[in-house]
């Protein structure tokens, strides 16, 4: 079983950028549960776009996060108006240098 690696664009709403942030912490919590770590959470300075990379146990973790009652109650509070995310299963590169074993 191999780790499931996440990169996730998040986009908040131009007029609901403190409460996407709020809704973003909430549902990052919930991520333990789930056999998931949040990696690095990045943020652009004007606050309306992040990058988050995660990293799951299992691709169950992740079908279970977007399942879980607590994440769907999350963004009930704020639909219609949560923020958008695009999510990118990811890996990581090596680099150049060390490929060649030099």
């Amino acid at each position: 079983m191999t780790d499931l690696l996440l990169a996730v664009l998040v986009e908040m709403h131009d007029d609901a950028v403190p409460e996407g942030h709020r809704y973003e912490d909430g549902v990052l919590a919930l991520l333990p549960r789930h056999g998931a770590r949040l990696e690095r959470r990045l943020r652009t300075p004007d606050g309306t776009t992040e990058l988050q990379i995660i990293r799951f146990t299992a691709r169950e973790g992740l079908d279970a996060f977007m399942s879980d009652p607590d994440r769907l109650t999350l963004r009930a509070t704020i639909e219609p108006l949560a923020p958008a995310a695009r999510v990118f299963e990811v890996a990581d590169v090596v680099p150049p240098s060390r490929a060649g074993g030099a």
